[in-house]
């Protein structure tokens, strides 16, 4: 289920957590979706009942990976993610970080992928002031969107630097 409007993510948030329902909130640009976001989001789904995907929006991507990023346009991604059959809800949002949508879903469980370490990520701070966990999960070795697009440009002679 994609939810735009953030009111609508809070009343349900708030009626999935009242009938016991365990929330875990993961975020990330999923510009072209591969196995290892796939791995990804099944192993988030794992630590609770309710999985919420945040997606960066394309002009926070562009902030984070560059201007000639995202490949995949917000509503493809959004789309996409949705899709696959252990995400429950797919939020977008337009910040460089996650923390204002955390603060309205006020997830139990916030996942991270081994390339963080939770001591580093922004969202750390209010993610326990609120009474949640940080979990890093490992990656899936070989998997990765920028590696992927490079190995795309290279087989098409584009130079990716």
């Amino acid at each position: 289920m994609i939810i735009s409007d953030r009111n609508v993510l809070v009343k349900l948030v708030h009626q999935l957590r009242a009938t016991g329902n365990r929330i875990v909130f993961t975020n990330g640009c999923f510009d072209i979706l591969h196995k290892g976001h796939v791995e990804y989001l099944r192993r988030a789904k794992h630590y609770g009942d309710v999985l919420i995907v945040g997606i960066n929006s394309d002009t926070s991507v562009r902030k984070i990976k560059g201007e000639d990023r995202p490949v995949m346009p917000l509503e493809s991604r959004l789309a996409v993610v949705d899709a696959l059959k252990f995400v429950d809800i797919v939020v977008p949002f337009d910040e460089y970080t996650p923390v204002e949508l955390i603060k309205l879903i006020k997830p139990d469980i916030h996942v991270k992928g081994g390339d963080y370490q939770e001591d580093e990520l922004p969202e750390t701070p209010i993610v326990k002031q609120l009474g949640g966990k940080v979990v890093i999960v490992p990656l899936v070795e070989g998997y990765s969107t920028t590696s992927i697009i490079e190995k795309i440009r290279r087989s098409h002679g584009v130079n990716c630097g």
